[in-house]
């Protein structure tokens, strides 16, 4: 039976080009499977999915190595438990010389696991530059003055005033947080920040 794995890192990017390529091969849609999910670790639905279903003899199509994962030392692990323990073989269709179906001699062998690991290595190398450059990126950014996250609620001027009204049920919960235009979950972070300062 032969399956493909496709691979994206967040839902914003396509898979486009890597299901043409398993169109391309006859991969059937329900032997495809896709994550949208980081390269960081094999903890994914689809991949955890796919790895129940091969069988021995089996023929797994991945794009790039990179879509397989990004971590060195769990690319080689899945790479032995794909080929050494399931049994299948495996296609890296954009790298003809990790085709597992192709029986080589000693020396291919080993050619072959040295651009597997070669490979292997500068996948997570670019996941690191990736976090390198976004970590880059959101410190120059906190430097030009720009805000990540909610904008914080900033609370009315008279916030204590209705403090003590809630506190002798003179408002209601609801009253108050519409008064204060805030969520349930947000009054009560407010209002214990309030007391602490207020040494209530």
């Amino acid at each position: 039976m032969n399956y493909g794995y496709v691979r994206i890192s967040s839902t914003d990017q396509h898979e486009d080009r890597q299901v043409t390529a398993m169109d391309g091969l006859g991969i059937p849609p329900k032997n495809l499977f896709i994550d949208k999910q980081s390269g960081k670790d094999f903890d994914r639905p689809k991949y955890k999915q796919l790895i129940r279903k091969l069988k021995t003899g089996d023929l797994l199509y991945v794009k790039s190595i990179d879509r397989l994962g990004r971590n060195y030392d769990e690319i080689l692990t899945q790479w032995q438990l794909l080929t050494k323990e399931k049994g299948i073989d495996i296609v890296i269709i954009d790298m003809p010389l990790l085709d597992t179906r192709k029986k080589r001699g000693l020396m291919g062998t080993l050619i072959a696991d040295i651009v597997l690991q070669i490979l292997s290595f500068v996948a997570q190398n670019e996941r690191e530059n990736i976090r390198q450059r976004q970590a880059e990126g959101i410190a120059a950014a906190k430097r030009r003055g720009v805000r990540f996250g909610r904008p914080v609620k900033k609370l009315p001027s008279n916030f204590g005033e209705l403090v003590q009204k809630w506190e002798h049920k003179q408002i209601t919960t609801e009253e108050m947080l519409n008064l204060c235009d805030m969520s349930y979950a947000t009054f009560y972070v407010k209002l214990k920040a309030y007391r602490i300062l207020n040494h209530e």
